[in-house]
């Protein structure tokens, strides 16, 4: 039922003139043939044009590109600038091209994007990843890690649930950062731990 949501939803998009993909842990557990409750979604439409025709969504962090309801999270297509707080871009520019919104995800498994005609979009090799059961950075490790240190933590979760393997370079810069975590709201660490339960 969550794949037919998604493909409900794009043709409701269609009609207004923009795209949207599933991309993100939805995409990949689609790809890998697992169950998922949450729909991961990005789209060339603004907040703004969204609340058009999906008015009942949650707006609260519109600014961010970002809209949501339970279970279902839909982003801008977007640029971010540098972190400047470990956990935050300093920018955020809305852009209608796949190609410069995988940039500033975190995993080649998780920079993946589905049409609503079920093509898969890769742009760093995200499938290969998948195949050979890899858990890779997008870019420079060390960058992506000083950007957010809770990668790291992320990086590990990821490996445990889906019974992958590091990459070495990612591995090698999450071990030499993990003082970083120190710098995070203890929070944030909590509820990434909590989400290794589940």
């Amino acid at each position: 039922m969550t794949l037919n949501k998604f493909l409900d939803l794009a043709k409701l998009f269609k009609a207004h003139g923009y795209s949207l993909y599933l991309t993100g842990g939805s995409a990949r557990d689609y790809l890998l043939k697992r169950e998922f409750i949450d729909l991961d979604l990005t789209t060339d439409a603004t907040p703004s044009e969204m609340k058009e025709f999906l008015p009942n969504l949650d707006y609260t962090y519109a600014k961010f590109g970002n809209v949501h309801d339970k279970h279902l999270d839909i982003t801008t297509l977007r640029v971010e600038g540098d972190y400047k707080d470990f956990r935050h871009p300093s920018v955020v520019r809305f852009t209608t091209k796949l190609e410069e919104d995988y940039l500033r995800r975190d995993f080649t498994i998780n920079a993946l994007y589905i049409d609503m005609n079920l093509k898969v979009y890769d742009f760093c090799n995200g499938l290969k990843d998948l195949k050979n059961k890899v858990i890779r950075f997008i870019g420079d490790p060390v960058k992506r890690v000083k950007e957010d240190p809770l990668r790291i933590l992320r990086a590990e979760r990821f490996a445990k649930k889906l019974g992958f393997k590091i990459e070495a370079n990612s591995l090698k810069a999450m071990n030499d950062n993990k003082r970083l975590l120190e710098k995070l709201n203890t929070n944030k660490i909590k509820e990434e731990i909590k989400k290794r339960h589940f």
